[in-house]
């Protein structure tokens, strides 16, 4: 007889941009394709990664297209509040692939701390959906090279273009 899982905790992540609440959201959501690191694509036979799509609105879909135009879904879009709060639905299993039944949340809140600086705070959560692999999908998602890497590169690029 097994026990109940444990349910893992959110990934959360902060960090700081150099930028309005407003532009801050506006890159983080419509230029995914700017800030988004190119090894982080699902792409398959060596497709470059062309850009990464969020649409702009709730039930809109995530996604990355490759420069021949083949796509790959990431999840859909929960809710979409501009320019305050977007939660995404990440869909993709332990093994990078996408599952349509599968939901973790990935929300993403600007909160502005001035006329040009905004803390975008990140909170990745239904982490226990992954089952059996839930802890190694946790470790692998709060890794240096996930949301942690992913964000910073972000901050960076946002203090040069948004």
């Amino acid at each position: 007889m097994t026990g109940p899982a444990i349910k893992p905790a959110p990934i959360r992540k902060t960090v700081a941009v150099a930028a309005p609440r407003d532009r801050a959201f506006a890159f983080f959501t419509g230029g995914m394709g700017r800030w988004w690191p190119r090894a982080h694509t699902l792409l398959g036979d060596g497709v470059p990664q062309q850009e990464v799509v969020i649409e702009p609105r709730s039930g809109g879909r995530w996604y990355e297209r490759g420069v021949d135009g083949s796509e790959y879904t990431w999840g859909h879009v929960l809710a979409w509040e501009p320019p305050g709060r977007v939660v995404l639905a990440w869909q993709l299993d332990a093994d990078w692939r996408y599952d349509p039944d599968l939901v973790t949340e990935v929300e993403v809140r600007f909160v502005a701390v001035g006329a040009e600086a905004t803390r975008v705070e990140l909170e990745h959560r239904r982490l226990e959906n992954y089952g059996a692999r839930a802890a190694a999908a946790r470790e692998l998602l709060d890794s240096p090279g996930a949301w942690t890497g992913t964000l910073d590169r972000f901050a960076e690029i946002a203090r040069r273009e948004a």
